[in-house]
This record gives structure tokens, C-alpha cells and sequence, in this order.
């Protein structure tokens, strides 16, 4: 079975599917890969290093996606205008695996559906131990987190640490960090790194034993939060009273910052209003708001996607692909989470879907011509499913653990 990796078409994204330090486990499990010409070469890996670790490199971009599985960074949904082109390539029976935003463009999916594409969405990896090395999300947010607070300290007009010089005392920068997710978390620590004063609020009670960990002062606010906690560990949506009385205590507790870094998202919806105009315009000119929540609105009310906007007179960054400006360990990390779950799927050198394994039953987001995640059919509108769709008798399973082997991000490391 051949698996195709494919050079980005989204603008400025210099991330690849797949490294070659991970090509020999697939072709070890009886994969052959096929790597576009150029695929890696933003992220610093060249074809002759694809070649040297047993891949098919091609100049055609057509040759790839005759592979019987392509793995991309950015599919359709994620990739919404330059992805069209390869739609045409989709045929019946393939199998598509990455990113493409299923819950807030689940239209895209549905295309797929009807060239009879088998998709296996990656924000669908579920939470659970089993899957922590296939978690995409998880891995793109550290590095988000983390180049977020390098962000802030290029863009303020201060030092990070405190110092103590010949010209005297340099105070230590204040930073909140809103929500204390995988985002959050590297926020903090990096933060804490560079020296910073870190305070960090999540509405969910049970972060705050993460967040007093890594040294920070956990932020309380009078607000009721006993049912804040969703699926897979993300803040649940609450009521616009509530929402109303957090951005009022929030904006007392922003005003004190030099920088505030917020992460609050809501799978499949727009992000919560947290930091308002009003909060802004109570903050010290220089101060610096990092929003990692721009993609989707923003948590806060003056950020613009993708743009660096100077609003009384604070500097409000609204990045939207973090990880893409870090191609080389992103890559790394995303071609870890990607051949991990290869390696779940395949079977003696064959993609097996079997319905029963939960790994698989909640990332697979389209199938024989229909979509069939039960979340992503809401959103379209569509009846649910009446029965599981009929699949072939699964190969005889192997005995013993499920738990994959760690795979190394060392280039030269082939185990």
C-alpha cells in the first residue's frame, strides 16, 4: 500500500506531513511512501534526505495522490482555496489523513464524502491515553504557547526579567495567560522562562493545579465555575451572564499587565469574548495582547486575524498558524502524531478501518460516501446515521498490548 506525502498549498504554511526520520516505521510496517518533490524543503528536510531514508520521491504532484492514502498538514476545510485543486485527484476508496477544521467547516468534509473519500480528521484524535501520541492538536498547541510569549517579548517595549544594573532596578514584566490548556500551559512556562511575572485564569477549577506547577499565581475571579469542563477536557461553552460577569473582572485584573496572552477556544464555535475595547483602553500604552483565539473571532474584541493592530496605544497580535513559522520541530512533532496513528491503522501493510477501535470510530469523519461523525452531521443538517455503516470482517488481531512505541524526533534515529 503506497502513502503519499504532499508538498502545502496554504499560504505560508512550511510544515510536511511527514519527516524522513519517520519514512523507515512505515516502510518497516510494509508502506511504501511517495514524497512530492519539494514537500519538506520549507521545514529544512530535502529530497535526497526522503531518498536516503527509503522514500519514492516524484516531480508530479498527480503521482502522489495515486498513492491509496495521502497524509497532508492542511486537507480541504483547513485548506479552503488552494485545496480545491486537488479535489479533481480524489477519487473513490482513497483514504486522506490531516488537519481540516471538521467542526467549523464541515462542508469541506462533505465534498470529500461525495468523491467517496475516506477521511480521518486529526482534531478528532480523541483525549484518551491510547491516543496522546497521535494528538495533533496537542502538539501544534505547545508550539503555539511557546511562540506566542516570544511574540510579546519582540513586541514590548520592556525586558522580560527582572534585572538589577549599575543604572538600576529593571522591573520583571507582568503576564496573565488566559486558559490554561496545552496553549496555556507552554505560555506559562516559556513565560517563566524569560523571567516573567506570571499570573494565568482558566475557568475550569481543575487547572489550577497545572498552572500553580509551573510557578504561576492561579487568577481566581467571583464567578460560580463548578460546570465548565466539556468534552475532552476543553472549557464548555457557558451563558452570555456569565460571560458578561468574567470580561467585567477580567478587564480589572488586564489592566495590571504589561502582557496578556489568551487561549480560550471552543471547539466548532467562535471563540468567548473575554478582553473588551473597554478592557484594552484600561490597559498601559505599550502593553501587549497576544490572542491565540483570533482564527475564530478572538478572545479579545479589537484583534483582527492574521494582523497587528495598535489600539490605545496597546499592541494587539492575532496570529492564526504559529506552527507554521516553526517548520522544523513542528514538522517533527505532526509526523510523529501522523505515523503513530499509520501504524495503529495498518495491518500487515494494509489501512484497516475497524469501526470497534474508538481511535479509530472518532477520527474517521467521512466513509463510504457519507459523512459520519455525529457532530459534523448535525452541523449539516443531516439525519443521523441509522446504523453503522456495514464494514468488511476485520483480519485476525495480534495478541498483547496496544500502546504504540515512542518515536524519536531525532533525525537519525530510525526506531
Amino acid at each position: 500500500m503506497k502513502v503519499g506525502i504532499a508538498k502545502e498549498t496554504y499560504p505560508g504554511e512550511g510544515r510536511v506531513a511527514l519527516v524522513p526520520a519517520h519514512v523507515p516505521l512505515l516502510t518497516k510496517a510494509q508502506l511504501e511512501v511517495v514524497v512530492e518533490s519539494g514537500a519538506g524543503t520549507s521545514a529544512g528536510f530535502t529530497d535526497d534526505a526522503y531518498r536516503e531514508k527509503g522514500a519514492i520521491v516524484v516531480d508530479a504532484r498527480s503521482e502522489v495522490f495515486t498513492a491509496d492514502l495521502v497524509a497532508q498538514v492542511r486537507c480541504l476545510g483547513a485548506n479552503q482555496e488552494a485545496g480545491r485543486a486537488d479535489l479533481d485527484q480524489m477519487c473513490k476508496g482513497k483514504i486522506l489523513v490531516g488537519t481540516c477544521d471538521p467542526l467549523g467547516a464541515p462542508a469541506a468534509a462533505q465534498e470529500l464524502a461525495g468523491q467517496g473519500v475516506t477521511l480521518f480528521a486529526l482534531e478528532l484524535i480523541p483525549r484518551i491515553s491510547r491516543a496522546q501520541s497521535m494528538d495533533v492538536l496537542s502538539s501544534m498547541a505547545t508550539i503555539a504557547g511557546y511562540r506566542a510569549v516570544l511574540l510579546a517579548a519582540v513586541a514590548l517595549p520592556k525586558m522580560f526579567p527582572m534585572m538589577m544594573t549599575a543604572a538600576g532596578t529593571l522591573s520583571a514584566a507582568k503576564v496573565l495567560v488566559i486558559g490554561a490548556g496545552v496553549a496555556g500551559l507552554q505560555a506559562i512556562a516559556t513565560a517563566r522562562r524569560l523571567g516573567g511575572i506570571v499570573g494565568a485564569y482558566d475557568v475550569r477549577p481543575a487547572a489550577r493545579e497545572q498552572i500553580e506547577s509551573l510557578g504561576a499565581k492561579c487568577i481566581e475571579l467571583d464567578l460560580e465555575a463548578t460546570d465548565t469542563e466539556g468534552q475532552g477536557g476543553y472549557a464548555k461553552a457557558m451563558d452570555e451572564a456569565f460571560y458578561s460577569r468574567q470580561r467585567e473582572l477580567l478587564a480589572a485584573v488586564a489592566a495590571e499587565m504589561d502582557v496578556v496572552i489568551t487561549t480560550a477556544a471552543i471547539p466548532g464555535k467562535q471563540s468567548p469574548l473575554l478582553i473588551t475595547a473597554d478592557a484594552v483602553e484600561r490597559m498601559a500604552s505599550g502593553s501587549v495582547i497576544v490572542d491565540l483565539a483570533a482564527e475564530r473571532g478572538g478572545n479579545c474584541e479589537l484583534s483582527q486575524a492574521d494582523q497587528r493592530c495598535i489600539e490605545h496605544g496597546v499592541t494587539i497580535l492575532g496570529p492564526t498558524n504559529l506552527p507554521g513559522e516553526v517548520p522544523y520541530h513542528a514538522s517533527q512533532m505532526f509526523s510523529k502524531n501522523v505515523t503513530n496513528l499509520l501504524l495503529h491503522l495498518t495491518k500487515e501493510g494494509q489501512i484497516e478501518i475497524d469501526m470497534g477501535d474508538e481511535i479509530t470510530r472518532e477520527t474517521i469523519a467521512t466513509h463510504q460516501g457519507e459523512v459520519i461523525n455525529a457532530r459534523m452531521r448535525q452541523m449539516l443538517g443531516l439525519e443521523p446515521l441509522p446504523e453503522p455503516l456495514p464494514e468488511p470482517e476485520p483480519e485476525p488481531q495480534a495478541t498483547g498490548g496496544s500502546e504504540l512505541p515512542p518515536i524519536s524526533l531525532d533525525d537519525d534515529d530510525d526506531e
